[in-house]
């Protein structure tokens, strides 16, 4: 079935960019080639192994570079050592604690501080740009004082952070459909704690799926915040699924381009799960936000 059936990279490309253009549910089917895109590359793209943990990572990676993308993320230390040798990145190291349980609580700082220390020393030594970290639940906390438990346990890490050249990112998550109790569930909320931090190496992992979902005004948001978001991740709204114009509601171009407007240069990561052949719905996420 090769010859006239078989599409090739750049068909693929151009098919993924017409999809997202005229609001197709349905992609043409993924066909690995060996032909590097052309690109723009005004913003830096990775993807999100959890999205596609049934694929073996150094697939994943393969399928990954044909695209364009330069990095897989949320990889935990010894994923990275297997992921290293084929030259992608890892734009975020994942493991310094878990979305419930993390900075907004004192008896939480011991463990967070000796388990932060490690993931920067690595990410420093890898020439990895970014540790990611989480508020915690609220289970009755007040916003204000999980602001000041969370600079208390940041205190503890963030100087060797900034010594080590390595920035943690704390994300920001809903707390209506899929992390119910999470505090840092408002950008405002995020950059307060990162003004009163007042580091360089502490900013916010602003995930556009999940902040449509808490307080929309996404374009707005990024423009006034851009000086404390290090990271971005996305996925279609509702659902999680594809970026598409068909099948959600955001305008994944007009963001992308409004990131870039900002001069971001770190990393836009791709976290949703596909519904579609989960190849080319990466391409197509892509090619949506290659400005």
């Amino acid at each position: 079935m090769a010859g006239e059936n078989q599409i090739n990279r750049r068909g693929l490309i151009k098919a993924a960019g017409l999809g997202a253009r005229v609001g197709l549910t349905q992609p043409v089917a993924w066909a690995a080639a060996s032909e590097t895109p052309k690109v723009k590359g005004n913003l830096k793209q990775s993807v999100c192994r959890g999205c596609y943990k049934s694929m073996p990572l150094g697939k994943l990676a393969e399928n990954a570079k044909r695209i364009g993308i330069k990095s897989i993320e949320l990889l935990t230390p010894d994923e990275y050592k297997e992921l290293k040798p084929t030259g992608l990145t890892c734009a975020m190291l994942k493991g310094a604690c878990t979305i419930p349980e993390c900075l907004n609580r004192t008896q939480n700082h011991d463990r967070v501080e000796r388990s932060v220390r490690d993931y920067i020393d690595f990410a420093a030594e890898n020439n990895l740009p970014n540790v990611i970290c989480f508020s915690g639940n609220r289970r009755g906390m007040s916003d204000e004082e999980g602001i000041q438990n969370c600079v208390t346990g940041l205190k503890r890490v963030i100087g060797y952070a900034e010594k080590k050249k390595v920035t943690l990112c704390m994300e920001l998550l809903n707390s209506k459909v899929n992390h119910k109790d999470y505090m840092c569930d408002h950008t405002a909320w995020g950059v307060k704690l990162a003004k009163t931090l007042g580091s360089p190496n502490f900013k916010m992992l602003y995930d556009i799926y999940h902040m449509q979902i808490m307080e929309g005004d996404v374009i707005r948001t990024i423009q006034e915040n851009k000086d404390y978001i290090a990271h971005y991740h996305t996925a279609g709204v509702p659902g999680r699924h594809e970026i598409d114009n068909s099948s959600q509601e955001l305008n994944y171009s007009a963001i992308a381009h409004a990131i870039a407007a900002t001069g971001f240069d770190g990393f836009l990561a791709h976290e949703f799960t596909p519904v579609h052949d989960p190849m080319t719905s990466l391409a197509q996420a892509f090619q949506i936000c290659d400005v």
